[in-house]
């Protein structure tokens, strides 16, 4: 195998942008073996001669953290956006020295007692205040990394470490193939009845990809899949109830059986982590996983969520019994029993009625190239940036991938990221989010130093583009955008110039979410919406009338979507903090528990959710899914701050946008998320904002 030499293998060359076009899963276990060798011995070097000082402590130990994070997240990239079976046995492979290595570098008691009195040292005081934040979160990491440990209770604790590692990728990749091997192939006009032109295209291009070479849109045959694009509009759709029921039961029970059963998993990963926490002194795993955020502790977690969950519960209750007494009204037969599968496709009635639209009818305005043309002269407006595509500059992992240049106001290059727009069932995980490429920092180049500047990974799954048609986004596809692109913004204009608290690094992961929820905001904005809603055919405008209703439709079903992400918080948090996973109780009870007081209609006994309930077993949410509501009050609040301005006063919005940009966007991790609230804001978050924007305040 040539890639065995080494001498050209792509994964170590540690910097700049990733040549994926040269990437293949053979060089996966020989480029990152080699890489931790050298790594190793470098580290080793340091632990034996490391003094307490930023130049001789943090520099060289940011640099091999960098030189690992750049290589193996290229290969967790690719997992995540080109997986493969051959990707995946390479992963396996490597992996456990993976995190041999990380456990080595943050239990490292020379590198702990370097920054402990690098701390209390005279220099301290010199340091700016990103500097002192990285110091005292490499003491606090290294103290939660079980540096104080010894003897068996640390190789017990390193044992903990790599299987919980493993487990994770487990989880993910059931997941992924639970997800892709279910198809419902649909071969008559009544099996299709009600499904909208745009679904049918797509369903079609499904069945083709899948060898059914004469599948058309018209004619069939349909393969629907519980990819979200095609999922959702199919249950908001289908007048078939016996398939709607047929597509639900299938969804809820992903990965809960069989060869890709996620349930044993679940049961291991937190009994692991209980026993982690204990380890580290914490009476749970929740109260290990809130040293490390902004919220003070569980007690202040839980009050926030109970006097949310008191102003959306009865708003729910009123929600379904209105949803009820309307499928009534239509004559429906499951009008006084309507089940799960039915709340799509009512609700989606109820909303064509009320407010005269649907989500289909709008697709035509939103064609991809046309909401990023509005998203980018957003940024321009706001942030005083330029953005531009810059194709050539890069190559990517996939022909659908968009590579882009940020430009500050003069034209110089400030950012890059990539854009991994559609989705892909057989290969890409699910959902939507924003990683790291490369982060901005200073470093020295042929003897001088420059400002390295930040890349970003955005990735989403929207609808492809389907017989020659754009990639016609839903309007919910446009909010996942801007929601990522706010992610992206914190990493692209941080102006930190350590990589340790340059962008999202270092920000308490209860506050990552401020800048993409608040950014989700602007889908509202007058100006903003009718710049980029155009029909993909006629380049007509979206009518002053669909503004109109889709403003009034923002607030619809705002109780049930509000205790919806309640149930998940409560459950997350109760999983994590009082539930005993050693006891006979499976997880699965517990949240049937939790539901009582968080759903109005309780979940199915069937209903697996808690095994593609990928943010907590397989993603950094654990004992942290209440974030998104935590950090909502905080992006609620800072956009109030633009309508006090005024949304329609360009001059106020640019001010507003540029302290804002200074703060929020600029100073990443450098100083404590409340400190940076309060440097925009002038004064502490209140809940205020976020209830009256979902029209939950009364209730409040």
């Amino acid at each position: 195998m040539t890639t065995a030499t080494l001498t050209d293998n792509p994964l170590l060359i540690g910097q700049g942008l990733p040549p994926f076009e040269k990437i293949t899963p053979e060089q996966v276990v020989p480029g990152i073996t080699q890489l931790l060798e050298e790594l190793d011995a470098e580290f080793t070097k340091l632990e034996a001669k490391v003094t307490p000082t930023w130049e001789n402590l943090v520099e060289p130990l940011t640099e091999i953290e960098e030189r690992l994070n750049w290589s193996w997240g290229v290969v967790g990239h690719l997992m995540s956006v080109k997986n493969s079976p051959e990707l995946r046995q390479a992963y396996e492979k490597v992996q456990p020295s993976v995190i041999k290595f990380s456990n080595k570098v943050s239990q490292s008691k020379p590198i702990y007692e370097a920054f402990k009195e690098l701390q209390t040292s005279a220099n301290y005081e010199k340091l700016e205040p990103a500097q002192k934040r990285i110091i005292e979160a490499a003491i606090r990491d290294a103290e939660l990394s079980g540096v104080g440990l010894t003897g068996e209770v640390r190789s017990r604790f390193n044992e903990i470490q790599l299987e919980l590692a493993e487990l994770a990728t487990k989880f993910s990749n059931n997941l992924l193939d639970a997800t892709k091997a279910f198809k419902l192939k649909l071969t008559s006009q009544a099996e299709i009845d009600g499904l909208p032109p745009s679904l049918l295209s797509l369903a079609a291009q499904t069945a083709r990809l899948e060898g059914e070479e004469n599948a058309t849109a018209d004619k069939g045959p349909w393969y629907i899949t519980l990819d979200y694009p095609s999922f959702l509009p199919f249950m908001q759709h289908s007048k078939n109830r016996d398939l709607r029921e047929k597509l639900y039961r299938a969804f809820i029970s992903r990965a809960a059986e069989g060869e890709w059963d996620n349930n044993q998993l679940i049961k291991r990963i937190l009994q692991l982590r209980q026993e982690k926490a204990k380890i580290l002194g914490f009476s749970s795993y929740a109260e290990l996983s809130l040293a490390k955020k902004m919220a003070p502790d569980v007690e202040a977690v839980e009050k926030l969520l109970e006097e949310l969950r008191q102003a959306s519960y009865d708003a729910a209750v009123r929600e379904l019994a209105e949803l009820k007494a309307f499928a009534k009204e239509k004559n429906a037969v499951e009008a006084n029993n309507l089940k799960h599968w039915d709340i799509y496709f009512w609700s989606e009635r109820q909303r064509e009625e009320k407010f005269a639209f649907n989500d289909e009818e709008l697709r035509p305005y939103f064609p991809l190239p046309q909401v990023l043309a509005g998203l980018f002269n957003l940024a321009q407006k706001l942030f005083n940036v330029i953005i531009e595509p810059a194709d050539n500059h890069a190559t990517v992992w996939h022909k659908d991938v968009g590579y882009f240049q940020i430009n500050n106001a003069t034209g110089e290059a400030i950012a890059y990221f990539y854009l991994d727009p559609y989705s892909r069932p057989g290969e890409k995980r699910g959902g939507a989010w924003m990683n790291e490429c490369i982060n901005r920092g200073k470093i020295v180049e042929a003897g001088k130093i420059t400002t390295r500047l930040p890349v970003a990974y955005l990735i989403c799954n929207q609808t492809p583009p389907v017989d020659g048609k754009p990639s016609l986004m839903t309007f919910s596809e446009v909010q996942t955008l801007f929601h990522e692109f706010g992610h992206g913004l914190q990493h692209m204009l941080t102006m930190v110039d350590y990589p340790g608290a340059a962008g999202i690094n270092n920000v308490e992961w209860d506050a990552i979410e401020l800048p993409s929820q608040f950014m989700e905001n602007w889908c509202y904005h007058r100006p903003t919406l009718m710049g980029m809603a155009k029909h993909y055919e006629t380049g007509e405008t979206l009518s002053e009338h669909y503004y109109e209703k889709l403003k009034a439709a923002r607030n619809y079903l705002s109780g049930s979507a509000m205790l919806r992400q309640l149930h998940f918080s409560c459950l997350d948090l109760e999983l994590h903090h009082r539930y005993d996973p050693f006891s006979d109780e499976s997880p699965t009870i517990v949240r049937s528990r939790v539901a009582e007081t968080t759903t109005i209609l309780p979940p199915l006994p069937e209903d697996a959710f808690l095994c593609a309930f990928g943010h907590i077993f397989a993603g950094g949410y654990a004992a942290g899914y209440y974030s998104y509501k935590w950090a909502e009050v905080l992006s609620a609040d800072a956009f109030a701050a633009f309508e006090e301005a005024g949304l329609e006063d360009e001059t106020a919005i640019a001010n507003t946008g540029k302290l804002f940009r200074d703060t929020v966007l600029a100073l990443g991790g450098s100083l404590h998320p409340m400190d940076v609230f309060k440097a925009f804001r002038g004064r502490e978050p209140q809940t205020e904002a976020l209830l009256r924007h979902s029209g939950l305040l009364t209730a409040a």
